[in-house]
């Protein structure tokens, strides 16, 4: 039976009703709190499931990286959005930096705060930041 959630506009208090889609829009809905029948039917979120390749298409578009190196934070926005789509497990190391980013402290000054980054990759770094995060590519 599907579970269905509702919202009490007396005591606004959130409730669960399970009822078959047979029952819905026919059953008296009470609020399990205080009995009231002025309730509102509350709609979740609804989730699309996409595949790794089309999460990834994101962010294969080039102008979707344009004025990355010269904006910190939008750089630690872009890191963290993709770590969330690959679903990969970080180490620690890594929110530390995306935090710092996010907060405006530009790669440079990371590099220099955090000096063993750039020389042990730790797990899941895939070599630091690549001898330093200052390359040009």
């Amino acid at each position: 039976m599907p579970l269905y959630e509702y919202r009490c506009l007396d005591c606004k208090k959130r409730f669960d009703v399970f009822m078959t889609y047979a029952e819905y829009g026919k059953k008296a809905i009470t609020c399990k709190h205080c009995s009231s029948i002025n309730v509102t039917r509350k709609i979740g979120r609804v989730r699309i499931a996409k595949s790794e390749e089309s999460r990834l298409d994101d962010f294969s578009d080039p102008s979707s990286l344009e004025g990355l190196e010269d904006d910190p934070v939008a750089l630690g926005k872009m890191m963290r959005r993709m770590s969330g789509e690959l679903g990969e497990d970080m180490p620690p190391e890594f929110d530390e930096v995306v935090d710092r980013l996010e907060k405006g402290q530009s790669p440079e000054d990371i590099e220099r705060d955090l000096p063993d980054l750039a020389n042990d990759p730790g797990p899941g770094m895939g070599g630091g930041f690549g001898g330093g995060m200052d390359d040009d590519f």
